[in-house]
């Protein structure tokens, strides 16, 4: 036996250790990571990440689902009253008297309830309380910039209506996914639609399904036709937008969401496909507004509601809760002006003998162009009698009321006529009546006409906006780019989507359908030699101790100054010697322009001072259909045309308004060659042309500013019409307006949406 001993295995090698236990053989071991690789996660470290991010979640729903009860009903049954205020802090209106009754979901008809669950959640009955995918994805609309988005079921809707309230803030939305979930467990699903139907809010003041079908359509909900119960379905998306009665310019919206909810109710083989393809759109009654709203109350509050709404400062069914005191801009002493003037310059003169008077509407909004803020608006002649506001509804055609924002584009742009002439206020242009507008590449298919089919031979630009001459505007429209014109009349303050705002040179008679409130803005920010800010209306609203955030007022370049003053320059002389002639009466240096719509269905003037844009509409609307009418012999008068009383209104309106504040004059920064010529005198050819072979001219003068001081005596020249308008008293017979107002519209009025 030898006396050497074996070589001791250490451990790691294979080898038994002193307990009995192999060990682990030993190997490389893994270098250790440097560089930008130590800041890379191994999968090791990702998957304990993600599962230490799921339990938290589960850990925090179960936690929400334990610790959030329940709550008893909100205080929406007991709603308090919004207090609307002037802006001197007196007084305006108040509303919000809940119109509310609960019916048993039984009484409802089967129909109506499908109509609301193919509105809003067509996976009721089969699906969970909650759907998150829809909430990720609302929630990322809403990141997109494409308005909030709810993303809720109807048991959400519910919760938020009866439980919670309608802010717009993650604890709230954090509370209803919870309760939602939990009362989707612990009550029926039937429950939840009983009373998701009998507090969800319809407009009107009404909420729940039975008061929305007394509101619209006067009669109890089991009395509801399948068509009835889903145009109410309708209008659970937008309340407001959706009462065609309110808004008429939104029927064809209204009808595209009413196909929907009964399509879907097709798609879920809850109602026949004949039976859905035999329904007709049913027009709701008209509304029933509360005896406190009379007068101009009821068209002050529902324009502030609008703005508040629309601009995403108070969600709407939040504001019909109540609790709300809001300070509007308006002005008591030119509010009551305002309403003096449209009385005494219109309303007086109608007759119960005439039946054209009984079509009679007017509208009016006045807009301080230093502040932006709405200082009067005139809806109509009672809010409790005519519910339409005539102040912004947007279905009437501004006539030639836009030909100013072509002449601005032109000169923003430094447009030049087809011959390569500069546009100025001395450009003379060819006026002959259903002139063809002429393209780079030739005629572009549209000649059109003046009023009375009047031509004018050759007529300098300013004298073409004097007595409005469509061939002119309208050629200068292409002259410039009719998208230039379109871009300018929006930067001005006309919204984007202005029905009939297009882009070909039919533009300039005026065939686009902004509200008076949209022209009032883009006139008052001409006035503002060019500089736009948003309008408002409310200057403070309150709830409690909590205050409403309201957006600030940010001034833009809309168009250059020169191109701003030099526009004022030319409607000056609408005012002292075109169709503006009556505004003299304001007393005032006044710029504006008169216009009138396709076959005399609107009449309308747009005029400023320095310190104060306002615009008056008078509008032809059958009292019950509603139907556009013309306005042929109306007051007395042979045709309503804009130099008469909507004219007259203003001149009365601005004197009152303005009263003891000193009169301001314009100071014009004018484009080169931009003074306005001298009154020239104009004859009109005996016979219409359609010639179009004479081109466009210019004359140039140098840079000038401007400080007229009094308006100008009218032209002795001119020839009174032979049935003149009555005008306010001490103010001369005006020249003849024989051209201008703007018949012969290209194209008709369409549908339009609800914004600001």
């Amino acid at each position: 036996m030898s006396d050497q001993q074996p070589e001791q295995q250490q451990p790691g090698d294979g080898a038994a250790t002193t307990d009995g236990w192999p060990t682990k053989k030993a190997g490389k071991r893994r270098p250790k990571r440097k560089g930008w690789r130590r800041l890379v996660p191994t999968w090791r470290m990702l998957l304990g990440g993600f599962l230490l991010i799921v339990l938290l979640i589960a850990g925090g729903l179960i936690a929400g689902y334990l610790l959030v009860d329940i709550p008893k009903p909100n205080d929406a049954a007991v709603a308090q009253s919004n207090v609307y205020l002037y802006a001197d802090g007196s007084q305006l209106a108040r509303d919000g008297v809940v119109n509310r009754e609960n019916v048993p979901l039984s009484k409802v008809p089967s129909t109506v309830q499908h109509a609301a669950l193919a509105a809003e959640d067509r996976g009721f009955y089969s699906e969970s309380a909650v759907n998150p995918g829809a909430m990720v994805r609302a929630a990322w609309n809403t990141v997109l910039g494409k308005g909030k988005q709810s993303g809720s079921t109807i048991t959400q809707q519910y919760v938020k209506n009866y439980y919670l309230g309608q802010e717009q803030t993650l604890s709230r939305k954090a509370k209803e996914f919870f309760i939602a979930i939990k009362l989707d467990r612990e009550e029926s699903k039937d429950d939840i639609l009983q009373g998701y139907l009998n507090t969800s809010y319809f407009g009107r003041n009404a909420y729940g399904v039975q008061a929305a079908a007394q509101a619209y359509f006067s009669k109890d909900v089991d009395d509801l036709t399948t068509a009835q119960g889903a145009y109410l379905a309708t209008l659970l998306n937008a309340p407001s937008a959706y009462d065609i009665s309110a808004h008429p310019e939104n029927k064809r919206r209204a009808v595209n969401r009413w196909n929907y909810v009964l399509d879907g109710m097709v798609k879920e083989k809850w109602l026949g496909a004949s039976e859905r393809a035999a329904m007709k759109f049913p027009t709701p009654g008209k509304a029933k507004p509360a005896a406190g709203m009379s007068g101009q109350r009821g068209y002050l509050v529902e324009a502030v509601k609008a703005y508040l709404t629309s601009n995403k400062l108070i969600d709407e069914q939040t504001l019909a809760s109540g609790g709300y005191r809001i300070t509007t801009t308006i002005d008591k002493k030119r509010q009551n002006a305002f309403v003096t003037a449209v009385r005494e310059q219109l309303m007086d003169k109608l007759s119960d003998s005439r039946k054209v008077d009984s079509y009679v509407r007017a509208g009016g909004a006045s807009i301080d162009p230093s502040t932006g803020k709405v200082v009067a608006l005139y809806g109509g002649v009672d809010y409790t009698k005519q519910y339409v506001n005539n102040a912004t509804r947007r279905d009437y055609q501004v006539g030639s009321t836009f030909k100013p924002f072509i002449f601005a584009s032109a000169v923003q742009h430094g447009s030049t006529t087809q011959g390569g002439a500069t546009i100025t206020p001395k450009t003379e242009y060819d006026g002959t009546n259903r002139r063809p507008v002429q393209g780079p590449n030739g005629p572009v298919g549209y000649a059109p006409p003046n009023e009375d089919d009047v031509s004018y031979g050759r007529v300098t630009v300013t004298k073409a906006m004097d007595k409005s001459v469509n061939a002119v505007y309208a050629q200068m429209a292409e002259d410039v780019g009719t998208q230039k014109v379109k871009d300018t009349a929006t930067a001005l303050g006309l919204p984007k989507k202005t029905p009939n705002l297009n882009a070909f040179p039919s533009m300039a008679l005026g065939v686009a359908t902004a509200s008076v409130l949209d022209m009032t803005q883009a006139y008052a920010t001409l006035a503002g030699h060019g500089e736009h800010g948003t309008y408002t209306m409310v200057t403070k609203a309150t709830k409690g101790s909590e205050e409403v955030e309201l957006p600030g007022r940010e001034k833009k370049r809309a168009v250059p100054r020169e191109a701003a003053d030099t526009t004022t320059s030319i409607l000056r002389s609408v005012v002292d010697n075109g169709t503006g002639f009556a505004a003299q009466a304001a007393g005032r240096p006044a710029a504006g322009k008169t216009g009138t719509a396709d076959d005399d269905k609107a009449a309308w003037f747009a005029g400023y001072t320095p310190d104060l844009a306002t615009v008056v509409a008078v509008m032809g609307q059958d009292p019950d259909s509603a139907v556009q009418k013309p306005l042929y012999g109306a007051a007395g008068q042979p045709r309503m045309n804009g130099g008469g009383p909507p004219a007259q209104i203003w001149a009365a309106y601005t004197a009152a308004a303005l009263e003891g504040e000193p009169a301001e004059d314009f100071d014009l920064d004018l484009e080169s060659g931009g003074e306005a010529p001298t009154d020239e005198p104009t004859t009109p050819s005996e016979a219409p042309s359609t010639s179009a072979s004479t081109e466009p001219t210019a004359t140039s003068g140098p840079p000038t500013s401007v400080k007229p001081t009094t308006p100008s005596k009218p032209p002795t020249s001119a020839a009174p019409p032979t049935e003149a308008p009555t005008l306010p008293t001490g103010v001369p017979t005006p020249p003849a307006e024989t051209s201008g107002p703007d018949e012969g519209g290209a194209f008709g009025n369409q549908d339009s949406l609800l914004y600001p």
